[in-house]
């Protein structure tokens, strides 16, 4: 049976997406992890939802060296929400 074409870049675009959103996934764990390392005895809820929020795979790749430099996790959503 042979596929259309149509059909190869529709499930081509989904596999994009998937590993996108793999991608973004990722990210924010790695910020949290981070945060929660530099700053074990705060509480993550708001960080968490604020990246959640975030839809730009760049921005949260920003977010990570940020995350890496910050001095407090109030001054990471800080530089979050601005």
């Amino acid at each position: 049976m042979q596929e259309s074409p149509f059909y190869e870049i529709i499930i081509q675009r989904g596999i994009e997406r998937g590993i996108e959103q793999g991608s973004r996934e990722m990210s924010i764990k790695n910020i949290l992890s981070v945060l929660t390392k530099r700053f074990p005895q705060q509480d993550m809820h708001q960080v968490a939802e604020a990246l959640d929020a975030i839809t730009s795979l760049d921005r949260l790749i920003q977010l990570i060296d940020i995350a890496v430099d910050t001095s407090s996790v109030e001054t990471f959503l800080e530089v979050l929400n601005a």
